[in-house]
């Protein structure tokens, strides 16, 4: 049986509590009585189920939280964990040295703001917000708090539409040096991601089948897939592999990466792809708008939805909705039978109807009298 008491008369209340006979105090920090009843009960009824952990919640920091989220990412292989290191450090500037259990919706809310000062994106921001959402998620799991914040999230408007078309395909192709070059035409052929391109490796290609694998676990939605080479393709992975393979011979070693940087793999090409899409004129496009443009493609060839999102790795028909793709095919056979179609259909009805009347006398108001005659 617990109790509710009072340390001095303005100071907050406290509850006690037992399990197996143990005793456990802790504060409600609250100068109101109902709160600390409210609290007592909410233990005592963890005890009875068997969901207490102990009383510890006053001593998780934000630090901790932040630790078990790069703990748990590290642990499952997370790709991208850098960016989490990158996120965590962000939050604890702010929330640093504070107890979980004191941060709240308000508190969030102030974070935001301040992210919005610093002119970060809505997209930026949800995914930060994203990570004390998880942190929290974590803590509960642990048992080491009992409850979270909610946290709200940002409207994101900044769905991407940009394509590249050919000409600017070919001129940007010209500019790059290389491999990103030859990067450029693989994603612009099949649409794969930047990670999956960069990733490449000559174990994956087999110039004897054509074809080109990515395994499972190594794509954003945890599943392989397999393309068939083009010949424009296969001729370029073809030419690599002749300077790879003798580079890899000078060097005493093998080197696996299909696309590198003399035997080095290739990590971060922005400088490149900037300066580039600035000398042809379309500065401010990024790698991810190969994957729309070829997505593009493959519908402008006819190329049935179902396989083209095997070819790019699209689990989800929404991305043709997202993307505002529509085959120009659809567009030519509409117009047709808006066009002409309607037209001769029309024109088959004028005809018909001339020819059941061919004594019809002349005149705006023949056809109206010749009806009422016949009619009388």
């Amino acid at each position: 049986m617990g109790c509710v008491y009072r340390r001095g008369k303005k100071g907050p209340w406290w509850i006690k509590f037992y399990r197996s006979r143990k005793p456990f105090y802790e504060s409600s920090r609250s100068t109101r009585k109902k709160d600390a009843e409210r609290l007592l009960a909410r233990y005592e009824g963890q005890v009875v189920e068997g969901r207490f952990t102990g009383v510890h919640a006053d001593r998780v920091r934000f630090e901790e939280l932040a630790k078990d989220l790069r703990t748990e990412r590290k642990v499952n292989g997370a790709r991208s964990f850098d960016s989490i290191e990158r996120i965590t450090k962000r939050l604890e500037a702010f929330f640093g040295g504070r107890r979980a259990v004191e941060i709240t919706t308000g508190d969030i809310r102030a974070y935001v703001a301040k992210r919005q000062e610093d002119k970060a994106a809505a997209a930026t921001i949800n995914r930060e917000l994203a990570a004390i959402e998880r942190m929290f998620s974590l803590a509960l799991q642990a048992g080491k708090l009992f409850h979270k914040p909610y946290i709200p999230m940002l409207r994101e408007d900044n769905v991407r539409t940009g394509f590249l078309g050919e000409i600017e395909y070919l001129a940007l192709r010209e500019k790059l040096p290389d491999p990103i070059n030859d990067m450029l035409a693989f994603a612009y052929k099949y649409g794969w991601r930047r990670s999956e391109v960069l990733g490449l490796r000559w174990a994956q290609v087999d110039f004897g089948a054509g074809t080109v694998r990515l395994d499972p676990g190594t794509t954003k939605n945890r599943e392989g897939r397999t393309v068939v080479l083009t010949d424009d393709l296969r001729a370029m992975l073809q030419r690599r592999w002749q300077v790879t393979r003798a580079l890899g011979e000078q060097r005493g070693e093998p080197i696996p990466w299909v696309f590198h940087r003399s035997g080095e793999p290739v990590r971060d090409f922005r400088g490149a792809w900037r300066e580039a899409c600035k000398q042809v004129g379309i500065a401010g496009r990024v790698f991810h708008d190969l994957r729309r443009s070829a997505v593009r493609n493959m519908i402008r060839a006819s190329i049935p939805k179902r396989v083209a999102m095997t070819i790019s790795g699209h689990k989800t028909r929404s991305v043709f909705d997202r993307y505002n793709i529509v085959s120009e095919g659809d567009l030519r056979e509409a117009a047709k039978k808006l066009g002409g179609d309607s037209v001769s259909g029309l024109k088959g009805v004028t005809e018909s109807v001339t020819a059941e009347s061919p004594r019809a006398p002349a005149g705006p108001y023949a056809g109206l009298g010749q009806d009422r005659g016949s009619e009388a």
